[in-house]
């Protein structure tokens, strides 16, 4: 074969994988269209997410998320003034609640990308190394999961004292073991694929084969696992934030928004409604892009 036989040999199949790529798009987008759910999750999420990154500069009174009061409009109804109605201390509802988004969805953001990297991370030695490694860390991992994670989250939390670090870190400490299941498992079956068998016989070390050939084939039950795990990071959040040992007032988050409320209902119902109602919004649409995107990139589920 000649050099320019070899060259349209590779181009073609450049092409070719290319087009195969495209088309894997065109019926993921279009698995994903076909659920209006998960279309409607997405919307949720998008909102969401919009309101935490522009939100918190467009609210009505943004002195009153900085821990301003106003005494003389406490406990106002919903009005055109103050579309949410306003608090005990006269703030106003609604930019508290816009403001809270963006402290909920980081805490809950940066739960899972934590959760996500212990738990891989643990995951990946345990199910490649296995032996003694792997009974160590899995009867670890099996240890916390005896433990409901919101009761270890709190026991945590207690531990390190309120505020929005030390939430963070406990719900972590308590979000990993799940992670770390899912990836020992996939490692477990992976491991002995022939394209692992192939990089060990040309003499890859363990963490290139690890980290560079074997994780980036389970991306995606990771990507779904964490799509459906950020409603319930956040709703443990405000966990925390309600019994008084997450974010701590003046900070704007849902959960202690709801803490702060509930001493006041039912007669200034709007005081909690609104908090909770955004925290049910951010479970829901992420519980719903979770299952769309798992219909998307499972693999059993391509034609």
């Amino acid at each position: 074969m000649t050099a320019i036989n070899k060259a349209e040999v590779v181009a073609a199949a450049a092409v070719a994988a290319r087009s195969s790529r495209a088309e894997s798009w065109r019926r993921a987008i279009y698995r994903f269209q076909s659920s209006k759910l998960s279309v409607v999750g997405l919307a949720i999420v998008v909102a969401l997410l919009l309101t935490a990154a522009v939100g918190p500069w467009f609210v009505p009174y943004p002195e009153h998320v900085t821990g301003s009061v106003d005494l003389a409009s406490k406990f106002q109804s919903p009005s055109a003034q103050h579309w949410f109605g306003t608090n005990e201390v006269g703030q106003d509802v609604l930019s508290l609640t816009v403001a809270g988004a963006r402290i909920s969805l980081f805490v809950g953001l940066l739960v899972v990308v934590l959760g996500t990297l212990i738990g891989t991370v643990l995951g990946a030695i345990a199910g490649y190394l296995g032996g003694w490694a792997d009974e160590v860390i899995m009867r670890v991992t099996d240890l916390f999961l005896t433990i409901p994670g919101l009761i270890l989250a709190m026991a945590i939390a207690a531990a390190l004292g309120p505020g929005i670090i030390n939430a963070m870190i406990a719900i972590s400490l308590a979000w990993w073991p799940g992670y770390c299941r899912l990836v020992r498992g996939e490692v477990v079956v992976r491991k002995e694929e022939m394209y692992v068998t192939a990089a060990r016989a040309v003499g890859a070390n363990p963490m290139r084969i690890v980290f560079r050939h074997i994780l980036p084939n389970i991306v995606s039950p990771l990507i779904v696992k964490m799509s459906l795990d950020m409603g319930f990071a956040i709703l443990t959040a405000a966990s925390l934030g309600f019994v008084g040992i997450g974010v701590k007032p003046p900070t704007p988050e849902w959960g202690a928004l709801l803490s702060t409320a509930r001493s006041y209902m039912p007669d200034f119902w709007w005081t909690a409604i609104f908090p909770g109602l955004a925290i049910f919004l951010a479970v829901f649409g992420f519980n719903l892009l979770g299952d769309g995107l798992r219909d998307v990139l499972d693999p059993r589920a391509r034609r």
